[in-house]
């Protein structure tokens, strides 16, 4: 069998690009693994990048709606004092603060987005999908897939690993990867919520938070931080000691969250972070999980993967559509995703680090920081800039002092205008159109 380009893995990152590919025409093979139906829990915050992504590709009203805006997500710090949790300060992270149309994140569910995109790029003739079809590995440079119980192999003139973690592209190319893992894991379920619940919210402790993200239809995707090794420990005292859990530090779940029965709704969540050494490797390179995995502090993986997806499809288009066929080109996908996520990987990790051993027995510190991220005009717009996806905006020695506290929070000085020379534009994001491909 033969393709232009084989997509091995069929989640967002995987579909993104073989999308892109189809709508020029290019011939694209993708071999997903999992059977329809048998899914875990993946991200389900699209950030602004994503969404603008969406827009450009056609699908952002289809996206729209299937999710639930969030404009703002509200921070709570509590403390317990005679076994009652107290509020102790409050902040807002607000994503108006962006300078663009897409000033807002979008909860929706994964495997909505997933079809969403499937269904759209089956409308391509030159898109093949095979599910489920195991990839088994290289021989001879082509690939081996088994498929309606017989190994089919693959020519193509690029592989593309969107495989997840175990990444046999990854291997293949001799890509290292070194895991970092956290004192900590998650606990993430959804249930119908108060429909006053509309926006995100994040309640902290000095040794936990609970994540409340609102879903479409009444639903609300939660996220409760454990010690490591604890999931054993709380599941012997009772899906009663889960509701009792959530109910101390948000009252208003009460009758909600009763609506868990049992442990196995429930799924634990263990955060690894990694990046590969390097993402191109002859005619193969990677994206999403198979190239990094990051802290979901900010529900960043998934983006991760479409911003891959995008970069990489507009790559190979291009190639395409100008009749390049030497596989050095995809360097210029390494020279533009590399950089930008290995910020947002440091990014989540320091954030990550304010929950963790030894900074969790130091919620002042975490409380003062957050203040005065909100407070000060610039600092919030910056931190809205760089999770949104959109640009980077880098904090300086002065901003560090301005969060401990040391120097006066700054007002808005035109930063609608301001924050522009850091976002990202077209030729920053396929810097290849207007450099020539040199």
């Amino acid at each position: 069998m033969k393709t232009s380009v084989l997509v091995i893995g069929g989640g967002v990152g995987g579909l993104t690009v073989a999308l892109k590919l189809a709508m020029c025409g290019i011939h694209v093979t993708v071999a997903e693994q999992a059977k329809s139906g048998i899914h875990t829990y993946k991200g389900e915050l699209l950030q602004p990048k994503s969404l603008e992504i969406f827009h450009s590709i056609g699908l952002i009203q289809e996206v729209e709606a299937k999710g639930h805006r969030i404009h703002h997500i509200d921070i709570h710090e509590m403390k317990k004092r005679d076994q009652t949790f107290y509020e102790t300060g409050k902040a807002s992270m607000d994503y108006r603060m962006i300078n663009s149309p897409f000033s807002y994140s979008l909860m929706i569910p994964h495997e909505g987005l997933k079809h969403i995109i499937l269904k759209a790029a089956e409308a391509y003739p030159s898109f093949n999908y095979l599910q489920p079809a195991r990839f088994k590995g290289f021989h001879h440079d082509e690939a081996i897939i088994h498929y309606h119980g017989e190994d089919l192999s693959i020519e193509a003139d690029y592989v593309i690993g969107a495989e997840g973690r175990k990444s046999k592209t990854r291997e293949s190319m001799n890509s290292s990867i070194k895991e970092r893992q956290y004192d900590h894991h998650f606990l993430t379920v959804s249930f119908s919520r108060p429909a006053s619940m509309k926006e995100g919210k994040m309640i902290s402790t000095p040794y936990t938070f609970l994540g409340l993200f609102p879903l479409p239809d009444n639903r609300v995707r939660t996220v409760y931080l454990i010690p490591a090794g604890e999931y054993k420990n709380m599941k012997e005292k009772g899906i009663s000691f889960f509701h009792r859990c959530y109910k101390e530090l948000c009252p208003d779940l009460d009758g909600y969250v009763d609506e868990i029965k049992s442990w196995r709704d429930i799924h634990l969540m263990i955060p690894v972070r990694y990046h590969a050494s390097k993402y191109v490797d002859g005619n193969k390179a990677l994206v999403g999980d198979a190239a990094h995995s990051v802290h979901p502090m900010a529900g960043e993986g998934m983006n991760l993967a479409i911003q891959d997806g995008d970069i990489l499809g507009e790559l190979l288009c291009w190639m395409y559509a100008n009749g390049i066929t030497s596989p050095g080109f995809l360097k210029w996908y390494e020279r533009v995703r590399k950089p930008r996520t290995r910020y947002v990987l440091n990014l989540s990790h320091l954030s990550a680090l304010t929950y963790s051993k030894p900074f969790a027995y130091f919620p002042g510190f975490r409380k003062k920081g957050i203040l005065q991220t909100t407070r000060d005009d610039r600092l919030h717009t910056k931190q809205m800039l760089n999770v949104s996806g959109l640009g980077i905006w880098k904090e300086t020695i002065y901003d560090r002092l301005i969060q401990l506290g040391l120097f006066p929070v700054r007002s808005n000085v035109d930063l609608m205008n301001l924050q522009k020379k850091f976002m990202f534009t077209r030729s920053s994001d396929y810097p290849w159109k207007t450099e020539g491909g040199k």
